[in-house]
């Protein structure tokens, strides 16, 4: 990456490289139970975060970054993730296989971001809702959007498999899955 990119967006690059590593610490301990228990009906499941993480990998982050570099303010795709739950298409997904999916994907986008030009924080493209958007506001986006799924995925976990197990410590916690 050249070093101008580099160091105006190296926390969001190497949050980007991170996030496979963390969350396979937190996919490999997992049940099936665990990684298929919904906490309602509208919500996802860990193995639904993963097929979701997955396919915004490619869908939304990548396909939107590549046209940002390769064209003049293209019109950037919406990105319907609830449409693409709501039929369905994350909740066969087994979690440790989205995982490694999401993480050849990862890879891949990573070289793809090392190799960037200098200039290109500041490319715009046109978001169907947003408006104009920078690859620079792009690229933070996709290192928040990864925080976010791994704190969903932490607390998953927390309230199926610990917060029951509490007892009387359960006075001092609640849980939002």
């Amino acid at each position: 990456m050249p070093a101008n990119l580099a160091t105006r967006l190296h926390s969001v690059v190497k949050q980007l490289e991170l996030t496979p590593h963390i969350l396979r610490a937190l996919v490999d301990t997992l049940t099936e139970a665990e990684a298929a228990w919904k906490p309602a009906p509208r919500r996802f499941s860990i193995a639904e975060v993963m097929a979701h993480l997955c396919d915004a990998e490619t869908q939304a982050f990548r396909a939107r970054l590549q046209r940002m570099i390769d064209e003049d303010r293209p019109a950037l795709a919406y990105y319907d993730q609830e449409a693409i739950a709501a039929a369905g298409d994350y909740a066969a997904v087994n979690a440790r296989e989205g995982l490694q999916r999401f993480h050849e994907r990862r890879t891949d986008n990573l070289v793809y971001l090392r190799g960037l030009p200098a200039d290109a924080e500041t490319r715009i493209g046109e978001h169907p809702e947003l408006g104009p958007i920078t690859v620079g506001e792009l690229l933070n986006e996709w290192a928040f959007h990864d925080l976010g799924h791994i704190r969903q995925i932490a607390e998953l976990l927390r309230a199926y498999r610990y917060y029951p197990h509490l007892g009387a410590f359960r006075r001092y916690y609640s849980v939002a899955p």
